[in-house]
Order: structure tokens, then C-alpha cells, then sequence
């Protein structure tokens, strides 16, 4: 784990305006970031800089497809885990070039972990693999069939620079 500067405070909407923007036009320059939403460049370097330190922003990582790299599969592996050694599997896991994503998670299981492979007989040996770690006890798998949506903030983003910063309650159905 890197060691990451909290924020001094929330994000406010200006914050989500300048991501927005971001969200639209990731390649865009502090300087047109600056001009199109009518912002000092400074205040955008200001602000890109603080959330760099804070982890705001995602790696450049998160934005390549598995399938362009040959891994048209995805699943997620649902891991049951001897609690003593719940650190040392998910260093393991770390480890295994096909596991892109791991989440401790509530419920019956205590892992969520998401893979990928380049066909049926890669997935069977890389969920061989993950049952052969140390401290699983056991797995089960389910085939990412498609996604319907992706991962995404824009919607959060956009509530924010309206103001609302939570949910309006569900209208009275009775």
C-alpha cells in the first residue's frame, strides 16, 4: 500500500466540475481544463496536484481492456478464507497475473476476485491455481457474461455540482 495524503476536506463542485471535464476529455491540458470551465490554471494545477496526493484519481491502469491484452474471459471468484491467513492469500493472489481485482467482502464468503483468461481451460487452471493458495479453503466461480455497467462516477459527480449530496427519498407508493 502506498502512503496517501487524505483530503483536507470533501470534494466540492467545483472539484466535480473540473473531474467532469476530466471524465470527457482525459487528455486534456491544465490549461484547457482551465479555459473550458472558466477556472485560473492555477487553481486547476492546485487541485490536480492535491488529488494526485490524495489517490483521488486512478491509475492509467484501470482504463486498458483485459480483452485487448487476450483475456476475453472475466469471472468473479467468490474465496473462502482461514481468517488467520487472510493477509498472506490476498499477497498470494496479488501475485497471479490474472487477477486484476480483490475485495474483502461481507457475507458468506470473505473475498470477491475478479480474473481474467484467454479461454475455458485457462480459467479451470487459473481457479485450480487460486485453490491451491495456502489458507482457501474453498471457491466459487461465476462467468462475467457481460457488463452491463461499467465502472463509473460521472452520475455522483453530476449530484454533486448540483448541490444534492444525497439521494432524494423514494415518493410514497401507499
Amino acid at each position: 500500500m502506498s502512503s496517501r495524503e487524505p483530503l483536507s476536506a470533501p470534494l466540492d463542485a467545483t472539484d466535480a466540475r473540473l473531474l467532469l471535464e476530466l471524465v470527457a476529455n482525459p487528455r486534456a491540458t491544465g490549461v484547457e481544463l482551465a479555459a473550458r470551465l472558466g477556472l485560473s490554471r492555477n487553481t486547476v494545477q492546485a487541485r490536480l496536484a492535491r488529488w494526485e496526493a490524495a489517490g483521488v484519481l486512478a491509475s492509467f491502469e484501470r482504463r486498458v481492456d483485459p480483452r485487448a491484452l487476450g483475456y476475453p474471459l472475466a469471472a468473479f471468484v467468490a474465496v473462502v478464507v482461514d481468517q488467520h491467513r487472510l493477509d498472506s492469500v490476498v499477497a498470494e493472489l496479488a501475485e497471479i497475473p490474472e487477477v486484476t481485482e480483490v475485495c474483502g467482502v461481507s457475507g458468506p464468503t470473505d473475498l470477491s476476485v475478479r480474473v481474467v483468461a484467454t479461454d475455458a481451460e485457462d480459467l479451470y487452471r487459473l481457479t485450480g491455481r487460486i485453490l491451491k493458495v495456502p489458507g482457501v479453503e474453498r471457491t466459487e466461480m461465476a462467468l462475467i457474461m457481460q457488463q452491463l455497467v461499467g465502472p463509473r462516477v460521472a452520475p455522483l459527480l453530476d449530484r454533486l455540482t448540483t448541490g444534492a449530496t444525497r439521494p432524494s427519498p423514494e415518493p410514497d407508493r401507499s
